[in-house]
């Protein structure tokens, strides 16, 4: 299906992002949902979405377990853009969506030259246009239901936007674990948490946002 959407909405990338791309993205995340209820007859709960209108702008911080959530998250919070891994911009065709979508490439564990203007381009997308950013602080894909430590970029990146950050548990990870093509029946959660307040300082801040993204 992302196969065959990215081919013939071509003509999408010389269009307004917002009008359309966003919307098709917006429907692929509905898409994710409805066939994992048709084929596999997942239960999707997905609570506090409630936190979602406490503050204008805010940061979404979700653990990361599966290709589910990245398209759902389109679905859940439309016109949001995520922070990816700079590899997903090799892949021939879907590069160019991720580019019209704005999302955020950086070349993990490197300080490079084109890392420098990492933040800024964060910062114009959340401040300026008011886009909700989504970061998984894990870095990378976990496990389901187990710790793992998080990366103390996140930390900047709240710091220069100073404004809240919505922590997200899921445990997709039971339904398509990381690095398999296999799924299995398993019933999906996505809790989007109390909001954590501007101003924290980095202990205080990676503390809570791992409590809450691990229970």
């Amino acid at each position: 299906m992302i196969a065959i959407t990215c081919i013939i909405s071509l003509p999408l990338l010389f269009l307004p992002r917002k009008q359309f791309l966003s919307k098709l993205v917006y429907f692929l995340g509905w898409y994710f949902i409805f066939i994992s209820k048709l084929l596999y007859n997942i239960k999707i709960e997905i609570s506090g979405l409630e936190n979602l209108h406490k503050h204008n702008n805010f940061i979404i911080a979700s653990a990361h377990q599966s290709m589910f959530e990245t398209f759902v998250f389109n679905y859940l919070v439309p016109d949001a853009f995520f922070v990816i891994k700079k590899e997903l911009l090799f892949i021939p065709l879907y590069n160019l969506y991720l580019k019209k979508l704005g999302y955020v490439p950086i070349e993990r564990e490197k300080v490079t030259k084109k890392n420098l203007n990492f933040y800024e381009r964060i910062s114009h997308n959340v401040l300026i246009e008011k886009r909700k950013l989504i970061i998984f602080p894990h870095g990378t894909r976990v496990k389901a239901d187990q710790e793992y430590p998080i990366k103390k970029g996140v930390y900047k990146i709240y710091k220069n936007l100073n404004i809240p950050c919505i922590p997200v548990y899921l445990n997709s990870g039971n339904f398509w674990p990381r690095n398999s093509f296999m799924k299995y029946a398993s019933n999906i959660k996505i809790i989007f948490k109390e909001p954590i307040l501007e101003g924290l300082e980095n202990d205080d801040f990676l503390k809570q946002l791992s409590n809450k993204i691990h229970y």
